[in-house]
């Protein structure tokens, strides 16, 4: 996941170097992302939730002007170390108000992190000029369901309720379509569709996935009662999501266009 993951009540700690390391598929899928924003040398574009900074420095590349904000410092202490000549800044995206107007507001892989999703909406209007577009790609309706389920199953075994603990936005396409016109944007195109994740290091893959992106669920735990969770929950998961020799996260994305074509309000 790229970037500006938060929400009050579970706010995650991010490992960038655990991110780049064994999540670096979330920057390689982002890829199909930047191909449907297709930025023209000379745009500026706000990348909300910018992680270590791959994808800016994709959008530099092409000859794109780029500026990423994260929630995380230690996200953005990486992408400033890995790419000293790009601007990135620690900032919450449903509060960030820039000092400038952008021709696209790019994310990644973030916004399910945000929570309310109205405030993030707000952000990227105000953030573009009249006519700019808003291009995402976050997690939708259904996105890790089996990994959700089995977690919560193993935790009832401890008395979690993991229900309590959730800490994701997944819309579907017309939750989300009715956010962005009530926010001010023009729905251009939008879909919703699976894409089965392989996660790196076999038989490990699901434990980097929930050490990176599970903390929520597990807060608490002592070490010892942690890794008993995971591994239930890998057993719980196992049937659906294990095969030849590696797991697969059972992901579904939400991809959107809109165009906000007047002044923010």
């Amino acid at each position: 996941m790229s970037g500006n993951k938060q929400n009050e009540s579970a706010s995650p700690t991010w490992n960038a170097s655990l991110y780049d390391s064994r999540i670096g598929y979330v920057s390689e899928y982002g890829r199909s992302v930047l191909q449907l924003l297709d930025a023209r040398p000379g745009e500026t574009v706000l990348d909300i939730g910018c992680g270590t900074g791959d994808l800016c420095r994709e959008l530099a590349n092409v000859g794109a002007l780029p500026y990423g904000i994260d929630f995380s410092p230690d996200m953005v202490c990486r992408a400033r170390e890995k790419y000293p000549d790009l601007v990135f800044e620690a900032a919450d995206a449903r509060t960030y108000r820039p000092d400038r107007r952008y021709d696209a507001v790019f994310s990644n892989a973030a916004l399910h992190w945000i929570k309310p999703p109205e405030a993030v909406l707000r952000t990227a209007r105000s953030a573009l000029k009249p006519g700019g577009r808003f291009v995402a790609e976050f997690g939708g309706k259904h996105n890790v369901g089996v990994i959700v389920s089995a977690a919560t199953e193993a935790l009832a075994g401890f008395g979690i309720d993991a229900e309590a603990r959730h800490p994701w936005y997944f819309p579907s396409v017309a939750e989300y379509a009715t956010l962005l016109e009530e926010a001010g944007f023009r729905v251009e195109f939008a879909l919703h569709f699976a894409r089965p994740t392989p996660l790196d290091d076999g038989e490990r893959g699901l434990d980097h996935w929930l050490d990176m992106f599970g903390g929520s669920f597990f807060a608490g735990m002592t070490e010892a009662e942690k890794r008993e969770a995971y591994a239930e929950t890998k057993r719980l998961a196992k049937p659906e999501l294990f095969r030849d020799g590696r797991w697969f996260a059972d992901y579904w994305r939400l991809r959107i266009v809109a165009l906000c074509e007047s002044e923010s309000v």
